[in-house]
């Protein structure tokens, strides 16, 4: 294990050690508050530190296993969300085709990303299930819902599938493309950012909020929780992607400005999904968090951008 970690790019290693050291703080905390105040609750912040851990193992863990690693997790993540969102959406026994449909385009897309046929991966979801959704309808008949049941599934598959899987695809660049830290420092980067900003924004509109910026939609956000998240995100981007990615000059200020929109997009976009369908969480799979796709919303949203633009800005391999 030594040998192995001895490998590893310095920043992401440091990166690492700082994720595990707010963890650390995180799980003392839930140790010593319930004793301080033992008036309160705090099993749900036990709960909540304790997914972590696990989520950041799995995470790290493949991080350092390498591109194969981290596409067999993903496709795992990818079918787990996926399964939460076709037992949310409306189903009857006339969509069976199309959820085996749904269910097959996992090992397609992620085959893209094995094979490393991006080209392929670009317009499989986005042009050929798009197509072949509606078509399979019409041919088994279904007509009752034509226009938002094809929607509903392509939906799903986007946001599960296609939208994830630009996270191994990430895994794949060169060393000599990214020699800062790898192919695992420019993913660490993306869930870096993307939960740092989910973290920042509870907690700017924890201590600031006032000013409700969706109320129908997601009654806690504020605006100062949304602006305080942002530029507080935007910072952390500018002062360790150079350390971490090959992102530079605009690049790294497009990165910067744009990635915590994006993960606020994400967030009130299945807000406004599960308020459609009438539930808080999307399941309990993850204790203190709710659903897989709970804990995805920002990233399905801040993957497919940041892949786009520093593949734009900073990388030969795309």
């Amino acid at each position: 294990m030594p040998e192995l970690l001895a490998r590893e790019p310095a920043p992401l290693l440091w990166g690492l050690a700082g994720v595990l050291g707010v963890l650390t703080l995180g799980a003392l905390a839930a140790l010593v508050l319930p004793k301080l105040k033992p008036g309160k609750d705090y099993a749900n912040l036990q709960q909540r530190v304790w997914s972590w851990w696990v989520m950041v193992a799995l995470l790290a863990g493949a991080l350092l296993a390498g591109w194969l690693a981290m596409t067999v997790l993903f496709a795992l993540v990818s079918f787990l969300a996926l399964k939460e969102f076709l037992s949310l959406a409306p189903m009857s026994r006339e969509d069976r085709p199309l959820i085996l449909v749904a269910y097959l385009t996992i090992p397609i897309n992620y085959a893209f990303v094995l094979t490393w046929d991006y080209g392929m991966y670009l317009v499989f979801v986005p042009v050929y299930v798009f197509a072949a959704v509606p078509f399979l309808m019409a041919c088994i008949g279904q007509t009752r819902g034509y226009l938002s049941r094809s929607s509903v599934f392509h939906f799903g598959v986007v946001t599960c599938v296609y939208a994830l899987g630009y996270i191994p695809l990430l895994m794949r660049v060169h060393r000599s493309d990214a020699p800062q830290a790898g192919a695992a420092g420019l993913v660490f980067m993306l869930l870096f950012a993307t939960e740092a900003n989910d973290v920042l924004q509870y907690v700017c509109g924890k201590l600031l909020g006032r000013r409700k910026i969706m109320p129908k939609v997601s009654p806690n956000k504020t605006w100062e929780g949304f602006l305080g998240g942002w530029i507080l995100t935007a910072g952390l981007i500018v002062l360790a992607a150079p350390h971490l990615t090959p992102l530079r000059g605009i690049g790294l200020w497009m990165v910067a400005i744009l990635l915590p929109l994006a993960g606020f997009a994400g967030d009130v976009t299945m807000s406004a999904v599960k308020r459609d369908i009438g539930v808080k969480d999307t399941s309990h799979f993850i204790p203190g968090h709710g659903g897989v796709l709970d804990r995805l919303d920002s990233l399905i949203f801040t993957a497919p951008l940041y892949f786009h633009l520093t593949a734009f800005f900073a990388l030969e391999t795309y």
